[in-house]
């Protein structure tokens, strides 16, 4: 070799090693053991393309399974509003950190069929008033814990009525039951 083809040669090796050292310090803890017993740039290229087609499967399996979960996402009767919406947002989150796009009107649509039993008829109510299109999930959500919280105070109303019903009646029962109780005394009976 003459002096121009060894300093050629120098200096690819210096790159390399340059690449290398950028390579490791890109890497965390547990990524940087796989190719530290490396020397050249390309195999530890190498090794980490092969790592992360591994990882590229493993993710496309999570997001099916993500997937799942999130057309299988139903409101229990005894959720509120907003647990219910933290829910779907931690699936929804979590489908986007694997590389999912999903339009909001697809979510909004998805919460609206998912609805319990006493948030239904507001849903269709809102679906139908509304346009899913442009209506972003916070204003979906806004409308839905309004309609809660309203089914909620009416409830309490009901309930109270229904104590003070019951005491009104109870305390009937007891006047009934003192004033009866001494009407036949000192009278004989027929029989």
């Amino acid at each position: 070799m003459n002096q121009a083809q060894k300093n050629a040669l120098a200096k690819i090796r210096k790159q390399d090693q340059q690449d290398l050292s950028i390579i490791h310090m890109g890497l965390d803890a547990d990524m940087f053991e796989k190719v530290a017993s490396t020397t050249k740039s390309k195999e530890a290229w190498e090794i980490l393309q092969n790592n992360f087609k591994g990882v590229d499967k493993v993710k496309k399996v999570r997001l099916q399974t993500l997937r799942g979960e999130f057309e299988s996402l139903h409101m229990k009767e005894t959720e509120s509003v907003p647990d219910y919406f933290t829910r779907v947002s931690s699936t929804i989150n979590q489908m986007k950190n694997y590389g999912e796009k999903l339009i909001e009107s697809r979510v909004n649509e998805k919460i609206l069929r998912s609805l319990n039993t006493k948030l239904q008829l507001v849903g269709i109510s809102i679906e139908e008033s509304n346009d899913t299109e442009t209506m972003t999930t916070d204003q979906l959500m806004g409308s839905l814990q309004a309609y809660s919280e309203r089914l909620l105070k009416k409830e309490e109303v009901d309930s109270q009525v229904l104590k003070t019903n019951a005491s009104v009646e109870d305390k009937e029962k007891l006047l009934y039951s003192q004033n009866t109780r001494g009407r036949c005394r000192g009278r004989k009976s027929k029989f």
